[in-house]
């Protein structure tokens, strides 16, 4: 039985991460150049990370290429 439910990525290592580079999600918005809004719908699944977002938050937050699934692709269960 197939389920037609998107699958939700965990982001609160993300979050962290944010917290301890840029102390609050405002900050790292202004930093990528995109609204607040935008960055809360996709930590809250709304919309998906942009491949070019994923890269450039990784270089603003310190992120190794091999990091990058632990943060962005973790799976909520």
């Amino acid at each position: 039985m197939s389920s037609n439910k998107q699958v939700e990525f965990d982001y609160s290592k993300l979050r962290g991460r944010i917290k301890e580079y840029y102390g609050t999600q405002e900050k790292l918005a202004d930093a990528l150049n995109i609204g607040r809004v935008s960055l809360s719908q996709r930590l809250n699944n709304r919309i998906d990370f942009l491949q070019s977002e994923i890269n450039q938050m990784s270089k603003l937050l310190e992120i190794e290429k091999f990091d990058i699934p632990e943060y962005f692709f973790k799976v909520k269960k």
